[in-house]
This record gives structure tokens, C-alpha cells and sequence, in this order.
């Protein structure tokens, strides 16, 4: 390894990586505070809505987040003067919050509808049940219906944090100083190729921890699945001869 150039550009790097890390887990978060309506709007009774989150879900996982994030970046500065108007041009004309916008989008649309089919998957009988036992629509939903998803979700889940993260190399291409950013500009100085294994790694690391992260949050939310009771058998009778 070369210490020079990790002395000179590795604290650059690892700027990027926290960027990356920004960018990732706060539209992931923001994303699942509005994953949970809108996969309720999908399944709901209304039609309207029921349409409107449908198109919403499929618009934005059918379509590539590249064009997705040039659509809000470059998109917004042919109507700059209607934004400025409405005081948000301050918004659209950082990069760093585009992109954040863009990925945030993409990952409701991705997270409602892993939650829509958790809830789907869920045996019709427990809502009647409930119903039966006069229990209220928000009480069914809160601890009886959506425990079950998200254990059902969790996996899917993970794995769409996961490529959320792979993906946020893609905001490199309006400037965002994330990870694969600031190793493009590393390599573009020193011509070395080694700061593309460092990035490598650095992914490489990243996904591994999610992973493991989500893999002992499964097993302790599934720890009652594992704790069954063992049957005790009848004790065993002697029998005696006359």
C-alpha cells in the first residue's frame, strides 16, 4: 500500500464515505415513515388512492434512478423561476439534496410495496377474527397485522438498504462528493488504481456489516419461533405380574 497516496487522499475518502452513509441511511429512514401509508393506500378500499399509490409505486420501480435523479437535478433548473417563486429553488439547486430527494422516492416506492405484499401474504382470518372480537382498525393493524410483515419484510428490506447503498454511486454523476465521487477524483490526480480497491473494500465492508446487522436483528425478532415447548411423555407403567 501506498502511504503517500493514502496520507494524501485517504482522508478524502473516507469523507465520501460518510457522505454515502448520509445520503443512504436518511432517505432510507424517511423513505420507511412513508412506505407504511402508502402500502395502506395500495391495499385500501378507495379506489383513487388505491390508483394513485399504484402509479406512484410502479412510476418510480420502473423506471432507472439515473434518469429519476436527472429528472429532479436538471429538470429543475428549467423551471427555476416557478421555484424560486415558491421559495424552494434554494432546495432543487443543491446537488446533495437532489440526489437525496431522488433517493428517498425511489426507496418509498420500493419499501411500500415490500410492505403491501408482507400484509397481503397475511391470512384473511386474523383480520376477521379481530373484527369478531370488536377490536379497532388501528389496533389490528398495530399489534396484530403489521408485526407479522415486518417480520415477513425484514429480509427484503435489508436487502433493498443494501442495494440503496451500491446504487448511491450513481449521485457521483451531479457531484455529489459521496464515496465513488471522491475516489473518481483521487484517481483523476495520482493515476493509481489502487483507490478504486480501497473504495471496493470500503463497499465490500459496508454491505458485510448490514448484513450481519440484519441478520441478528431477524433472529431475535423470530427468537419465540425457536422456543417451542417440549412435549413431556406419559411416564411409563410397570406392570406387575400376578
Amino acid at each position: 500500500m501506498d502511504m503517500e497516496l493514502l496520507a494524501n487522499y485517504g482522508p478524502k475518502i473516507l469523507w465520501g464515505l460518510t457522505v454515502t452513509l448520509q445520503l443512504v441511511l436518511t432517505s432510507a429512514l424517511v423513505g420507511a415513515v412513508f412506505a407504511l401509508p402508502l402500502a395502506l393506500l395500495r391495499n385500501g378500499p378507495v379506489a383513487i388512492f388505491r390508483y394513485m399509490a399504484k402509479a406512484y409505486i410502479v412510476f418510480f420501480r420502473g423506471t432507472p434512478l439515473l434518469g429519476q435523479i436527472f429528472l429532479i437535478y436538471y429538470g429543475a433548473g428549467q423551471i427555476r423561476g416557478e421555484l424560486t417563486s415558491l421559495g424552494v429553488w434554494w432546495f432543487f439547486r443543491d446537488a446533495y439534496l437532489c440526489a437525496l430527494f431522488a433517493f428517498t422516492l425511489n426507496t418509498t416506492a420500493y419499501q411500500a410495496e415490500i410492505l403491501r405484499g408482507a400484509l397481503s401474504s397475511l391470512p384473511r382470518g386474523q383480520l376477521e377474527a379481530a373484527n369478531s372480537l370488536g377490536l379497532g382498525r388501528a389496533t389490528t393493524l398495530f399489534q396484530i397485522l403489521l408485526p407479522q410483515a415486518l417480520i415477513m419484510a425484514l429480509r427484503p428490506l435489508g436487502n433493498e438498504l443494501i442495494l440503496s447503498l451500491k446504487a448511491s454511486a450513481l449521485a457521483s454523476v451531479i457531484t455529489v462528493p459521496e464515496l465513488m465521487q471522491a475516489t473518481k477524483l483521487a484517481f483523476s490526480r495520482s493515476f493509481d488504481f489502487q483507490v478504486y480497491v480501497w473504495a471496493a473494500v470500503l463497499y465490500l465492508v459496508m454491505v458485510e456489516t448490514i448484513r450481519r446487522i440484519w441478520g441478528a436483528l431477524e433472529w431475535y425478532l423470530t427468537r419465540h419461533l425457536r422456543h417451542r415447548s417440549t412435549p413431556v411423555s406419559a411416564p411409563s407403567v410397570e406392570l406387575q405380574k400376578a
